[in-house]
């Protein structure tokens, strides 16, 4: 590779980096061009999969400020997807290539400037998408607001109950207090 060619795949490597929301690191050794277009299209537009070159990468990395932990990865046949998108999403994706098409193997990656490996990677893949979460918080919050609409309009009509329970005790002791004081002047 020429000198200018490896400072243009540097520069395009951490500009990557830099506009990724998340970079996932795998080892594709064994894997045919189709099986790889096959992983390109399931990933769709959320992430751009790479075949990297490691010292290149490298070297991108470092100037991105990625953290060390990721060049350890470096290793071997390497492969990067760097996310655009949702990153749950794009690890789902990846993972269920990974349980259909063996070969692929998670070595780990960098999330939010947050450095993960492969463990941490199928985890975040076992998570609901952004969207699910976004719906199930507005409906726990719609709950939590029809909850306390309940309970400000149970307070009046709890109250009204308990105003009329007091009245009808007054006039029930009323009359009981009544009746002996009429009883009382007629005996005389």
């Amino acid at each position: 590779m020429a000198k200018a060619d490896k400072a243009a795949a540097i520069a395009e490597l951490t500009e990557e980096f830099t506009s990724s929301s998340g970079a996932v690191l795998t080892e594709y050794r064994g894997l045919t061009v189709a099986q790889l277009g096959e992983l390109r299209r399931n990933l769709g537009d959320n992430a751009k999969f790479a075949v990297v070159k490691n010292t290149l990468t490298k070297i991108a990395a470092n100037s991105a400020g990625v953290d060390e932990e990721f060049s350890k990865l470096l290793a071997g046949p390497s492969a990067i997807a760097f996310v655009k998108g949702d990153v749950v999403e794009a690890a789902k994706g990846l993972r269920d290539f990974a349980k259909a098409n063996p070969l692929l193997v998670i070595k780990g990656g960098v999330i939010d400037g947050k450095p993960m490996d492969a463990a941490e990677i199928n985890r975040l893949a076992d998570l609901e998408s952004r969207e699910v979460l976004l719906a199930k918080l507005a409906g726990a919050m719609k709950a939590s607001m029809a909850n306390a609409a309940a309970t400000f309009n149970a307070l009046p009509t709890q109250m009204a109950l308990l105003a009329d329970a007091l009245r009808t005790k007054l006039e029930e002791s009323g009359e009981a207090a009544e009746a002996p004081a009429g009883e009382a002047p007629a005996e005389d």
